[in-house]
């Protein structure tokens, strides 16, 4: 008689405790008092006593992955900065209606349990979630045999926030003659990325060559973690108060379509692309396409990873105290509500919302980097 066993299926338990093992540290730094249960619980727990505190809170919520980007990562065997790009995918939506994250959950979906492998991505999570703010508090690691390949995997995750309801940001809040700010990415993020394999591919290189234009190779050039925004721009919350009105995370479909998405209905604004120079990335990725940077804009940030929309009084001040924090930001636009739209083709409607309406005008600023 035969036997059948889990291990003969493809799947390996003791490798998935060894991961946790190898995790552990890293998630517990994320903890504070309020986080109960330590590591390896059913359920995450969080202390939910400071809520109390609020007047009216609002819980945010928000679930996303990395995309495709983790084909590059498996490709040159390096992880530990996937981690990252997950907490900039699914925190940073939180912080656009203005609300601090409590805590964030992980899953992992992989062919085969590599435990130092699924501990590097872990650690990354863990790290971006110091740098948020953000409680670690529960994750889960499955191994799927034969639905993945051996070296295959996925990551996920889910966070929750908190902001009292008199201070969400919004469009409800923005007033004609507010001024948009941009704030530069640190690179294609986690967004465009199919289009990007497709024009490795097609041009024959190999994620191990040297881009001479980036300073590293395709693949660590391809691989620079996303930019995490909360902790600044909470701060500004603090510090401006009621001069910070909305807030708009540049992800998939690109500056206008999801600037529109905090804009009121009726508004329109015009960006002005001659205020920046997308950064190398995307002009050589471009170049090596064919292709206009232009043609792009619905598909990578091209150098704006995030966007303000803020009283006009202040704007200068708001640029100047992130500037001075390490994220480049400078005026790219004018929220208009009164004056007649412009004719012309704009981005409305984006993602379901009946927003503003806004679209790229000019040319792009030639040279490097804003």
């Amino acid at each position: 008689m035969s036997s059948h066993t889990y291990a003969e299926a493809g799947v390996d338990t003791a490798a998935g405790d060894l991961a946790v093992e190898l995790m552990k540290s890293a998630v517990r730094a994320t903890h504070g008092p309020e986080v109960f249960g330590g590591v390896g619980g059913f359920a995450g727990l969080y202390d939910a006593s400071a809520l109390l505190g609020y007047t009216k809170p609002l819980l945010a919520s928000s679930t996303d992955g990395v995309g495709t980007k983790v084909a590059i990562a498996q490709a040159i065997d390096k992880h530990d900065t996937i981690g990252h790009d997950l907490v900039g995918m699914v925190v940073d939506d939180i912080v656009v209606v203005g609300a601090k994250p409590l805590f964030m959950t992980d899953y992992i979906a992989c062919g085969k349990v590599f435990p130092e492998r699924i501990a590097d991505i872990v650690r990354g999570i863990a790290e971006a979630c110091t740098l948020t703010g953000t409680a670690l508090v529960g994750g889960e690691t499955a191994e799927h045999p034969g639905l993945l390949g051996i070296n295959d995997y996925d990551v996920a995750g889910a966070a929750t926030g908190v902001v009292e309801a008199e201070r969400m940001l919004g469009a409800d809040r923005v007033q004609d003659g507010d001024v948009v700010l941009a704030l530069a990415s640190s690179g294609l993020h986690s967004n465009g990325y199919s289009l990007v394999r497709h024009i490795i591919a097609n041009a024959g290189i190999n994620y191990a060559d040297q881009a001479a234009d980036l300073g590293a190779t395709w693949g660590e050039a391809l691989l620079t973690p996303t930019r995490l925004y909360t902790t600044p721009l909470l701060g500004i919350a603090d510090d401006f108060g009621d001069g910070l009105h909305a807030l708009s995370h540049v992800t998939g479909g690109g500056i206008a379509a999801n600037l529109a998405r905090v804009l009121p209905v009726g508004s329109w604004a015009e960006v002005d692309r001659s205020t920046w120079s997308p950064a190398p990335v995307f002009r050589v990725l471009s170049e090596i396409s064919g292709n206009s940077l232009e043609s792009s804009e619905g598909t990578w940030n091209l150098g704006i990873g995030f966007l303000a929309v803020v009283a006009a009084d202040v704007a200068s001040d708001i640029a100047a105290a992130l500037t001075a924090g390490g994220i480049d930001t400078w005026q790219v636009a004018t929220v208009h509500t009164t004056a007649e739209r412009p004719a012309g083709e704009f981005e409305q409607g984006a993602k379901g919302v009946d927003g503003g309406a806004v679209r790229l005008v000019g040319a792009y600023r030639e040279g490097g980097a804003k």
